[in-house]
């Protein structure tokens, strides 16, 4: 399968602009590279001041070289690129890597000097790396374009590679390269992006899911450009079960952005980030040496394993220090059953703990034919997913063949710790057992791969969900403006529930409605201009008679008139005074500028953004995946009967969210942010109930966003 990137990563023959006949400088580095490593494409250096660089014959300017190669390397300044790249172009070379700084990273004259690079790539199809970029390698093809001195400095690689690396810069990617290469990981593409300025992030991860020298990608981003493309590549590497590791700098937070709804302020930018991640089962770096172990892990993905650890060691203090760290990390560590325990019981003394961590003390070694024992009933067991054996150096020698008989025999994965200095490493890394030097180095990469394997089936079904949605017929078109009973009345098309109430534009009309409704009401602002009713004054609630309710509308009619002397009043909204409630929920989608759509669930009320307890998912989102979201919040047990509290009807609640979702999805980016604010949970069998709600309908004049 052919891919535009092609020549610019696989390239059978390489054009240097800007060749040096020294290994230090930037354009000479890499021919140095090329012929260390014995690059067998053809090379051509360019530039006039020498017949031969490196022992490749050297060539005056690009018109003269003797065919097209497939990639043109830039090592000119940032000033003559575009005239550079015209000329490339008219030679027939189909692809480019601009070392050149100077561009958009340097403030408006780099801008400037930027847009006709842009529009000469957008006119002419060529595919630009760059600028502000260090240069590649594939170190299948010895194809060295980066002016990069790390390659000299790593153990040298002699087979084939399966990881990649790709991070969005050039310091990053030596970094984590050389971490890898010294684990011993083989490497297939060393790629950072630069500027991005014509092909991003995403592009490159779509060429590395289809690259069958690729079984892992070690990522770091800055800025995601094109959200849609990379959930696209990152679902392309979760079906292949290929982990995309990734570390995102930047813990920021957006909130303080929001205007108009509190969704927007809950799901900020590093918070929206993580859940999606998390949601395409994309693994999150926290530091480059844990990148590099769980580039390491990468090559016993097809071991099964979950989230369920087994631990077996001969020091019930490193059983202890192993489980907090893995129940720290999210992990669980179960206790075995009875009849699991007595079978361990039979050759572990009474003094060993045999629930779990199952230490089998220091009798292993009188007693050592019981080992088999042990690891054979944990590989076979369905109560844990992975085992973990911690063994000093010595002990773990005499447990190795064993280990490997039984890693032989069953495909649950198995990692071994050992501190000391085990002779059999090499050995058990052939038979697919891990091996570990540090505790604390082996739990930070573990667990996330553990998650990792446990989150595929999910991934899968939501990947399921997103085809069917999308396959949904044209929008319902929106009116400019909606005010809170127009929303609702929008959102039951969908199945959100909501109580009884009525509009009214004035007093008269609301003292009719509240008799039709009935005693004690609620009533509010009318306005789709007034978006936090409560700010406004604009609430009254338990209304018991007319007498009142006729005086909370009129002050509820002239404090939203000082609030706002523009806003469009349309009345009040007469409503039933809602009682019986577990719990309140917010319930939001706000389009996000990266990912598009994405869904937050929070404890709602007016102290939702003090409290901050909420979780997001990517749209679209079911009532499985909603059940999921109401698990992960602190609020969670205000739900499931806290301290005798009545049981909530989470049933009627996932239904709720789910149905919001089912209306983000049909609506699209025209309804700019959808929130149900509170979202009223009532007792078990008495349903969930909207009791506020807002749309805010995007501009017509950015009604062309095309996120989904």
């Amino acid at each position: 399968m052919t891919h535009k990137l092609d020549s610019l990563l696989q390239p059978h023959s390489i054009a240097l602009v800007g060749a040096s006949n020294q290994a230090g400088r930037i354009g000479g580095m890499p021919l140095d590279l090329l012929r260390h490593f014995g690059y067998a494409g053809k090379v051509y250096p360019v530039n006039p001041k020498y017949q031969e660089v490196f022992g490749y014959a050297c060539y005056p300017d690009i018109e003269s070289l003797p065919e097209a190669p497939d990639l043109v390397v830039l090592a000119i300044g940032a000033e003559d690129v575009t005239a550079m790249l015209e000329r490339c172009h008219a030679k027939g070379i189909p692809a480019a890597i601009v070392y050149a700084a100077g561009f958009a990273e340097a403030g408006d004259a780099g801008v400037a000097l930027q847009r006709p690079l842009e529009e000469f790539a957008s006119r002419t199809g060529m595919v630009v790396a760059g600028p502000n970029c260090m240069g590649f390698a594939n170190l299948n093809l010895h194809a060295y374009t980066a002016f990069a001195s790390v390659f000299r400095n790593v153990p040298v690689q002699t087979g084939p590679g399966r990881a990649s690396v790709l991070t969005q810069s050039g310091n990053v990617c030596s970094a984590v390269f050389a971490l890898m290469r010294r684990l011993g990981v083989p490497v297939s593409h060393f790629i950072n992006t630069g500027n991005e300025a014509c092909v991003e992030f995403s592009e490159y991860l779509e060429f590395l899911a289809q690259d069958e020298h690729t079984d892992c990608v070690i990522g770091y981003v800055e800025q995601l450009r094109h959200g849609p493309r990379f959930i696209d590549a990152a679902l392309s590497f979760a079906r292949q079960g290929k982990p995309l590791v990734i570390y995102k700098a930047g813990e920021t937070d957006k909130g303080s952005e929001a205007v108009r709804s509190h969704t927007s302020a809950l799901a900020g930018d590093m918070a929206l980030y993580k859940a999606g991640f998390a949601q395409l089962n994309v693994i999150r770096g926290t530091d480059f040496a844990q990148m590099a172990d769980l580039a390491y892990l990468s090559g016993f993905r097809q071991r099964s394993g979950g989230r369920r650890v087994a631990i077996v060691t001969m020091s019930g203090a490193l059983g202890a220090i192993l489980a907090d760290k893995l129940i720290g990390a999210e992990l669980d560590v179960p206790t075995l059953s009875e009849a699991l325990q007595r079978t361990l019981r039979e050759g572990i003394p009474d003094y060993g703990m045999v629930s779990n961590p199952v230490d089998v003390t220091g009798n292993v070694v009188n007693s050592p034919d019981f080992v088999r024992t042990i690891f054979k009933a944990l590989a076979q067991t369905g109560e844990v997913d992975v085992v973990i054996v911690y063994a000093p150096g010595y002990l773990l020698d005499r447990m190795a063949e064993t280990l490997v008989d039984i890693c032989g025999q069953y495909d649950r994965l198995f990692v071994a710790i050992d501190t000391g200095a085990a002779q059999c490493r090499s050995q058990l890394v052939e038979a697919g057992i891990p091996v570990f030097d540090d505790i604390g180095r082996a739990t930070q990469a573990l667990a996330p791969f553990c998650h990792w394997l446990a989150r595929q089936p999910a991934v899968e079904r939501w990947a399921a969900l997103r085809a069917r949605v999308s396959a949904h017929g044209a929008a319902p078109v929106l009116p400019a403006r909606l005010n809170e009973h127009d929303t609702k009345r929008l959102l039951a098309g969908f199945g959100v529930q909501t109580v009884a109430e009525q509009p009214a534009a004035d007093a008269d009309a609301a003292a009719a409605a509240a008799r039709a409704i009935g005693y004690p009401v609620a009533l509010k602002i009318l306005s789709a201009d007034i978006a936090h009713k409560t700010e406004a004054g604009g609430v009254r609630l338990n209304i018991q008679d007319e007498a009142a309710l006729r005086a909370a509308c009129a002050e509820i009619l002239e404090s939203a008139r000082r609030y706002d002397d523009k806003a469009r009043i349309d009345g009040v909204l007469v409503q039933v005074m809602a009682s019986g409630g577990v719990a309140e929920l917010i319930v939001g989608v706000t389009h996000d500028p990266v990912f598009g759509a994405a869904l937050t669930v929070g404890l709602g009320g007016v102290l939702t953004e003090l409290y901050r307890d909420a979780c997001h998912r990517l749209l679209p989102v079911d009532d499985i995946m909603a059940a999921d979201m109401l698990r992960e919040l602190k609020a969670w047990p205000l739900l499931d009967g806290f301290r005798g509290r009545p049981l909530a009807d989470v049933e009627s609640a996932c239904a709720s969210v789910a149905a919001l979702s089912d209306a983000a999805a049909a609506l699209g980016a025209q309804a700019h942010e959808i929130e149900i604010n509170p979202l009223q949970v009532r007792a078990r069998g008495q349903g969930a109930v909207a009791l506020d709600a807002l749309v805010l309908v995007r501009p017509s004049t950015t009604s062309q966003e095309t996120h989904p």
